[in-house]
Order: structure tokens, then sequence, then C-alpha cells
């Protein structure tokens, strides 16, 4: 197993609250994984601590092999992460362009942003049409387009995607999704934060269910029952 990502014992602190107890979880590089749980789970915080948002306590992060725990989200981004974060956040006052440009900011990336930006205008069309358009202007799901196109436009070989359906129509939900399918059939991993299970569990390869800070179960997503990852998810007999 050729693991990406390796997270270990992770541990983070909001103050005097312990929002991650303990956390291990490997994302195998060309596989899809997805976390799942409730609101207050310690989903996001998982995901900030990867990206070095925040500092962990105790345990660490491991990119590639090497450590990465606690490093600055820009150096971390550098090594070929990237993050769409939760809520479509892309920059209002700006134009499609100039977010994606913004995508494109690190040196290496800037190399390849001509091509990247081809690549992100044959799969999101209406980003194209609405190049010069300001991003304050876009829809939800074309504003989590731009979200995930601005990630493309690192070349990245890992994108982590929190709550990537969060407000979206179904119909923008299913195109969205099939755009993850192909950017992992072309080699990104992906890493995804979901609320709906049965969603979780279709497009992914791997799931882990979280809840209040803890992984509660894991497995290949095929083999996971909706009955059993329901339970978990609402935290039936688990730390009552």
């Amino acid at each position: 197993m050729n693991n990406i990502i390796e997270v270990n014992g992770l541990s983070v602190l909001h103050g005097d609250l312990r929002a991650l107890h303990d956390v291990s979880m490997n994302i195998e590089s060309g596989k899809i994984v997805s976390i799942i749980g409730a609101n207050g789970a310690g989903k996001s915080t998982l995901l900030n601590t990867i990206m070095g948002i925040h500092r962990p306590a105790g345990g660490t992060v491991r990119f590639e092999g090497g450590d990465i725990t606690g490093w600055r989200t820009s150096k971390i981004a550098s090594k070929g992460i990237a993050m769409t974060p939760e809520g479509s956040r892309v920059f209002a006052d700006m134009s499609v362009m100039e977010n994606l440009w913004m995508g494109a900011y690190l040196p290496d990336a800037k190399k390849a942003r001509a091509a990247q930006l081809e690549k992100v205008y044959g799969m999101f069309p209406v980003l194209k049409e609405k190049s010069s358009q300001l991003a304050s202007f876009l829809s939800g799901g074309q504003r989590q387009m731009l979200s995930i196109a601005r990630a493309i436009m690192m070349n990245p070989k890992v994108i982590i995607c929190d709550e990537i359906s969060l407000g979206l129509a179904p119909v923008i939900i299913q195109d969205i999704y099939v755009k993850v399918r192909e950017l992992n059939a072309a080699g990104i991993t992906f890493l995804l934060v979901e609320q709906e299970i049965k969603r979780s569990l279709r497009h992914s390869d791997y799931s882990y269910v979280m809840v209040k800070g803890r992984i509660v179960m894991e497995g290949k997503s095929s083999e996971l029952s909706h009955e059993a990852v329901s339970d978990a998810y609402f935290g039936i007999n688990q730390f009552a």
C-alpha cells in the first residue's frame, strides 16, 4: 500500500476543548477517501490540521513519507496538497480569471498555469464563459466549480475538499462528483468531507467515520453498510 498522507495519533486543542482525540488515518495514493460525520465531529479541524492551519497538541502528519507536522500552510501547499474550503469560498471581489491565477501563485504552478488553465476551462466551460465576471456574481454551484478549478491550478497531487456538496442542488452535486472522478482517474488523490452517508460511500474508495473528534469506524466504502455507518454517525452506543 502506497500511502501519500499518514496521520498518526493526532490530537488538537481549541482552548481547553479537545477537538481531536488521537486520530490516525491513511490516504492511499490515487484513491478517493471520505470522512463522514455530523456537524461538530471534528472533520474540518482534521483537514485544517493536515493543512497547517491548526497546530496539533500531539501526533504527526506525514506526506510522501516526510513529516510535515506544524509546517506553514504555504509550504505544505508547495509539496502538492491543495484544499477547497467549506462553503465554496472564493475571492468574491476578484474576477473568475483572477481567482484562477491565485491558484497558480506558487513557482512550480506558475510554470504550468497556461496548460492548467486550458485544463480547467475544458472541465468547467462555464468558467471560461464568465472569466471576466466577478466571482460574487456566480451561483453557488459555479463558485464550487471555481474553488475546485483554483485548486487544480496548483497542479496538486492531493485535493482536500471540505463539504464539497454543501448547499448545492442535486444535479450540480452529481456533475461535481463526475469531475472528481475524472480528476482522480488522471492521478489526483482526493480526501473528501461529507455529511451525506450514501453519497459519500458511493463516491469513495475508503471511508472514515468521525464522532466527537474520534475515528469510530473505517473500511472500504463498498464494504461498509449504510446502517452501520449511520449508527456510528449518530453516535449510537458510542461514547454515550
